[in-house]
């Protein structure tokens, strides 16, 4: 099994990228996941703004922990939460998670213009999409480029899921944690396992 220290080194070797990121969370394991990877990234992210739905409790609760752990001497936090609608509720059908992505997405468009990130990482809940979206829209626009960095879940061995799916085309890396998927999608990074 790899070392966190080597797991972090296999991260930060395979990409370059510095500035205020914004990072895409949803409960439970994307949360878990997103976390780990951003204790491997250095100072130079910061701040650090975090999307989340607007029910999701939880990863709010872990944020905190998370920030607070880092620094206990800091009186200003380096980090903010933001709140969007969510994008798909679990069962909820497919031809309505069309229209509540939509709304997702007006309410990303603003959010995107006001923080203007330099990085978006995310690792797969539907939360991502009209946040990514939005991104893509303000390079479209000329207003700034905003590079997206989609980190599959390490749950994805044999196929990507449906975030993946529709990201793997518009992300500027696109890195997965099974090596498997490389040969199925060849424009995506190995890294090792990094979570």
């Amino acid at each position: 099994m790899t070392s966190p220290t080597r797991k972090c080194r296999a991260f930060q070797g395979g990409l370059v990228v510095t500035g205020r990121m914004e990072l895409l969370l949803a409960a439970g394991g994307h949360t878990t996941e997103i976390l780990r990877l951003l204790s491997c990234l250095s100072q130079s992210y910061y701040p650090t703004h975090y999307v989340l739905a607007e029910t999701d409790k939880m990863s709010e609760e872990k944020i905190h922990a998370f920030e607070t752990s880092k620094d206990k001497t800091s009186t200003n936090p380096m980090y903010t939460i933001h709140r969007i609608p969510r994008s798909r509720e679990v069962r909820q059908s497919w031809s309505s998670s069309f229209l509540t992505t939509i709304q997702s997405l007006f309410y990303s468009l603003p959010l995107t213009f006001r923080l203007k990130p330099d990085v978006i990482l995310c690792n797969g809940p539907g939360t991502c999409i009209p946040v990514c979206f939005s991104a893509l829209l303000f390079g479209i626009l000329g207003l700034k480029k905003i590079i997206i960095i989609y980190v599959e879940s390490l749950c994805r061995v044999e196929s990507l899921s449906l975030s993946g799916k529709i990201l793997y085309y518009f992300a500027d890396h696109f890195i997965v944690q099974w090596p498997l998927l490389t040969e199925k999608y060849p424009n995506a990074k190995y890294l090792g396992r990094i979570v």
